[in-house]
């Protein structure tokens, strides 16, 4: 696990500082709708990964509880497996979710109209 979390955060580093900024140099000719697409690409790459991290975090918390239920109870497994189902889908939902705000943000650009 630490290994894991020590990848991770040194993933997020380079990306952080090695990345974004060669991706976000611009010449003085370029306009700032390319930033804007830029800027939205690292924004939801970054909300997605962290809605699917939280999301498997999530569910294997409920999965782990409901095995625990199930182990201590085997005869109330098939209410705890149509709620876990129930439960497992509704966490799916949110990271679905922000699935579909990214792509609003990458090919929508919904602030177009505020600049005019």
């Amino acid at each position: 696990m630490a290994k894991t979390w020590l990848v991770s955060t040194l993933s997020a580093l380079l990306l952080t500082f090695v990345v974004v900024p060669a991706a976000l140099a611009q010449g003085a000719g370029e306009s700032g709708k390319i930033s804007y697409f830029i800027w939205a690409a690292i924004v939801s790459g970054g909300a997605l990964a962290l809605a699917a991290m939280a999301g498997a975090f999530g569910q294997s918390r409920g999965l782990s509880a409901a095995l625990d239920g199930i182990s201590r109870n085997p005869s109330a497994s098939g209410q705890l497996t149509t709620t876990l189902i129930i439960g497992l889908a509704l966490i799916e939902s949110l990271v679905i979710y922000v699935l579909v705000v990214s792509l609003i943000l990458l090919f929508v650009d919904p602030f177009k109209m505020l600049a005019g």
